[in-house]
């Protein structure tokens, strides 16, 4: 384990990554190590790779970076890639609210690898189709009676 807390960078199309950043703090209160970056088309791509460089040197304690995007394949996701040969760093798809809300009470202590399946695995747990949900409470209930 290290003391040092893993850095996050989070990377997504228009004002995504501000605004699920800002949801989260407003849940959870401030994030510390935690940047956002927008990537559109008034930024050209060296642009968008100058600035995810820069959140991730800001976001850098010496113990990795995650990085979040919001979908495979899109051009956040295909800057992000282009760090993961350079540093400590990992890149996680399909970054949604929960993720960071894991992150703002898991980070401490646990060291990048850790961090990055758990955020991935917890990412992928909330998502739900909430009328499956709502019917199998119903089915227990009903089987209860």
């Amino acid at each position: 384990m290290e003391n040092n807390l893993v850095g996050v960078v989070i990377v997504a199309h228009g004002n995504l990554a501000q605004e699920l950043l800002k949801s989260a703090e407003l849940i959870v209160g401030p994030l510390q190590q935690v940047k956002a970056v927008s990537v559109d088309s008034r930024n050209g791509v060296e642009q968008v790779r100058h600035d995810i460089q820069m959140a991730i040197e800001e976001v850098d304690s010496g113990s990795g970076v995650l990085i979040l995007t919001d979908m495979f394949g899109g051009s956040p996701s295909n800057l992000s890639l282009s760090f993961l040969s350079t540093k400590r760093i990992e890149v996680v798809t399909g970054v949604n609210l929960p993720m960071l809300l894991k992150l703002a009470t898991y980070r401490q202590g646990h060291c990048l690898e850790e961090i990055k399946e758990t955020v991935y695995t917890y990412g992928r747990e909330k998502i739900i189709i909430a009328s499956d949900l709502l019917n199998k409470k119903l089915e227990g209930k009903k089987a209860k009676m």
